[in-house]
């Protein structure tokens, strides 16, 4: 071993450092043991130290590795631009916020956006990834689950803006879901404006009719005036109390008096610029209400506080509808006019069968009935107890065709499971009545939307529930046996379907006991 004493230089070969006085000084008088010198020879090769540049501080590499580089086997995997799981990874901008959206099965999904992206753009991303048709019909919802509170987005409405009013501590959340009633009332405007809930107001001219006081207010020009009783509920009261309301241009007034319109007697309630309509479900249990149309209105930039909320109960569906879409027209004006034209204009998905639905969907209303029967080459049916016959006798007619075709032997396709039906959107197993119903409020309350359920109170049979003017209807499907063969059937055995999958397509087409053929299925967003 040797020693070493008084002041010294640790000198690196290759390198130009020296030690500076200070290290000098501060070294002076101290010991170090070192190792063995070994004389340098050719045969021994030592490891160099590297000099740390300021270059290389700044994240610039003015080295190169000696070690020879192996080639990445995996180059697809490392390429942002053919990267599989490039969708999962977040944008190279910073300008992109990350969104959750949910489905209806609780599942959710997370989406890049940007600051500007609306609503519609939203939906669409979402359509896109996840394969759906129908795009003018999926909507997205602001979800309040502990309140009961739902409001459906408008097309034109900024997704960050909306998000940015919540309070972080509530469990408010976006879903993803079908809504095919979201401009339903300008396709069928009588059906959602009573005309005993609409009257001339002071900004519309005299000697109207409802049905242009209707036209009015969907063309937003002028805005007709929606008067009616409401029960209403403060956040400070537990009890409910009947009043009467108007909906002008100005805002939502009630009247201290009955139904009297004299300015002295009216009270303003709220402006309509800031405020958001909320539907309210399960609003008996949750506050109490009288009945089951219940809605609530609240400040559109203020996180959902119970101070700020004030809840609405109506009589009926319809008229808890006309006051909803009366909130959204009064307050976006032409807006969803341009809305709605261009969810008409929205791409659609170019496969021969949905191409098939969407045109038999635009094109249903110029249905007629013929009769082919005489020689002239056909002719358009007019009496209505004549097209009910002839409807009648087709289905029956069709029905002995399929049963006959069923029962032949050595077909090419073997006979369908009779499970066939649950491998069908539309089915939704052991649901309840109004489980039931709420599906089908959730996705809009328009003719022709549809579910089959299992019977909670008949063994082996099942519901067709079917919405039609605003309201659901339920029809029992009920399982009968003819030459030994079992069948379903809804008007006692006259017309007879092997399976439900069957019975849901005829339906489709043909009327039958119905008040309308079947035309939205009720389906859940996976």
């Amino acid at each position: 071993m040797m020693e070493v004493a008084g002041p010294w230089t640790e000198v690196f070969e290759g390198s130009d450092r020296n030690g500076s006085p200070e290290e000098e000084s501060f070294l002076t008088g101290s010991t170090l043991t070192l190792a063995p010198l070994v004389s340098e020879s050719a045969s021994v090769r030592r490891s160099q130290p590297i000099f740390i540049t300021a270059n290389r501080i700044r994240g610039i590499e003015t080295f190169s590795s000696s070690v020879p580089s192996i080639p990445n086997p995996f180059p697809e995997l490392c390429s942002p631009s053919k990267s599989p799981v490039i969708s999962s990874l977040p944008p190279t901008t910073n300008n992109k916020h990350l969104i959750k959206v949910f489905g209806e099965d609780r599942h959710s999904r997370s989406v890049w956006v940007s600051p500007e992206a609306t609503a519609r753009e939203v939906c669409h991303m979402l359509v896109q990834t996840a394969h759906c048709s129908d795009e003018e019909n999926w909507a997205l919802l602001e979800v309040h689950p502990a309140l009961g509170l739902e409001r459906c987005l408008e097309d034109h409405e900024i997704v960050w803006e909306v998000q940015t009013t919540w309070s972080l501590k509530a469990d408010t959340r976006l879903v993803f879901r079908k809504n095919y009633a979201k401009y339903e009332f300008f396709r069928k405007p009588t059906l959602f404006f009573p005309e005993s809930m609409i009257s001339d107001s002071a900004d519309v001219g005299k000697d109207l009719t409802s049905a242009e006081l209707i036209q009015n207010l969907l063309k937003s020009g002028t805005c007709p005036e929606i008067q009616g009783y409401l029960h209403s509920k403060e956040s400070s009261r537990k009890s409910w109390k009947k009043v009467y309301y108007f909906l002008r241009r100005s805002g939502l007034y009630c009247s201290t008096k009955g139904s009297s319109k004299e300015p002295r007697h009216l009270q303003y309630v709220a402006d309509l610029e800031d405020l958001n309509v909320y539907s309210v479900v399960n609003s008996r249990k949750l506050y109490g209400a009288p009945a089951d149309f219940t809605f609530c209105i609240k400040p559109s930039k203020n996180p959902v506080r119970a101070q700020d909320l004030k809840f609405l109960c109506a009589e009926n569906e319809q008229t808890r509808t006309c006051w909803t879409s009366s909130f959204r027209l009064f307050k976006h004006g032409k807006q969803l006019q341009c809305n709605y034209q261009l969810s008409k204009l929205a791409p659609r998905n170019l496969e021969a069968a949905n191409h098939f639905t969407d045109t038999k969907s635009r094109s249903e209303a110029s249905l007629v009935a013929m009769d082919f029967s005489g020689k002239a080459g056909g002719r358009v049916i007019q009496n209505p107890s004549e097209i009910r016959s002839a409807e009648k006798e087709e289905g029956q007619a069709w029905r002995r065709r399929e049963a006959l075709r069923c029962s032949l032997p050595n077909l090419n396709s073997g006979p369908r499971p009779s499970s066939i039906h649950k491998t069908q959107p539309w089915f939704h197993g052991g649901v309840s009545r109004n489980e039931a119903q709420r599906l089908i409020e959730r996705q809009g309350l328009v003719d022709g939307m549809f579910l089959v359920r299992d019977s909670q109170q008949h063994t082996q049979c099942f519901v067709l529930s079917l919405c039609y003017k605003l309201k659901t209807k339920h029809y029992l499907v009920i399982p009968c046996e003819e030459g030994g063969r079992k069948y379903y059937t809804m008007d006692d055995g006259l017309t007879l379907f092997i399976d439900l999958l069957q019975l849901v397509e005829f339906h489709q087409i043909n009327r039958g006991i119905l008040p309308v053929c079947l035309k939205h299925p009720c389906v859940c967003v996976l």
